[in-house]
């Protein structure tokens, strides 16, 4: 039984106010449902069994079956995801500016057919990720154990799937998939951010990586780093200028230990080490150490 609420009448003509409601509130165009986050977990979940076969999804895959199990998942991979992407594109129709729902299915179409010709060039990143999480963490036993339980190997399969729809420029739906695992792991990853091979990211928890990052090859993050923006320049009226390059460098062979924040537009030379809890917001040369002053 429900409870009987005083003034119910007046709390609804409040909330159904278009005033209250005008930022909160999204009407769909065109009889499109927004994009489903139970579908797109499901996508991911596909993928990861394509991505690393064995690992995930069916268990028992050998050499003689890979291509009916992998020729199954993505069937069932692009029939979901071309639909997520459609929906994605109807969720910002309003920006974008209203067109032809028949161009909405055929642009999903293509961009799905591309994005499956990335997975091949997804799988080879993510593998150097592995070897680069075996290969950095002495308490690592396998390659197999990175894949299973570290989140850094979690959060870079959302991301680099994620980036290749970014890529594509598919609306809204990269940013989901990388929530999904920022949520999951604790580690944030831009879908817009560019990171080369072997990226391993030790521990993981409270790692910011901004949308405009460039990272190079062989780098390795602690838990805590933020890779973030020093300041957002706004235009004559006072909005925030959106899409510009505000977030960090950091080319090969960078290490990053924990609790470092490096903001704005600064370059991390090659081979850099930067210190614990230490916050740069200049160039730093190749090769150098950058540390906190030790304490008397």
């Amino acid at each position: 039984m429900s409870p009987k609420i005083n003034n119910f009448d007046e709390i609804i003509k409040e909330l159904s106010n278009p005033e209250s409601y005008e930022t909160v509130y999204h009407q769909p165009r065109h009889d499109q449902p927004m994009p489903s986050i139970e579908a797109l977990e499901e996508i991911v979940s596909r993928l990861r069994a394509v991505l690393f076969p064995g690992y995930f999804g069916k268990s028992d895959v050998s050499p003689d079956t890979m291509a009916y199990h992998l020729g199954a998942s993505l069937d069932k991979v692009a029939s979901m995801l071309c639909e997520q992407i459609r929906r994605g594109h109807c969720f910002f129709c309003k920006l974008n500016g209203e067109g032809d729902c028949n161009d909405c299915d055929q642009q999903a179409k293509q961009l799905t057919e591309r994005f499956i010709a990335k997975l091949p060039e997804i799988r080879r990143l993510l593998s150097t990720d592995v070897m680069a999480a075996f290969e950095g963490d002495p308490a690592s036993v396998s390659p197999g154990e990175t894949i299973f339980c570290y989140p850094s190997i979690t959060a870079l399969t959302h991301y680099r799937i994620a980036h290749a729809l970014h890529e594509l420029k598919v609306d809204l739906i990269p940013r989901i998939i990388t929530e999904m695992a920022h949520s999951i792991t604790g580690i944030d990853i831009h879908p817009g951010a560019t990171i080369g091979e072997y990226f391993f990211i030790d521990h993981g928890t409270g790692v910011v990586i901004g949308e405009t990052c460039i990272i190079g090859n062989h780098v390795r993050l602690y838990q805590g780093v933020t890779l973030g923006a020093k300041s957002f320049p706004k235009d004559e009226e006072g909005q925030l200028i959106k899409g510009i390059a505000r977030h960090p460098i950091v080319e090969d062979e960078v290490i990053l230990y924990s609790g470092a924040t490096v903001l704005g537009r600064v370059t991390i030379g090659k081979g850099a080490v930067i210190g614990g809890n230490v916050w740069v917001t200049r160039d730093i040369p190749t090769g150098a150490r950058v540390l906190q002053e030790r304490a008397d």
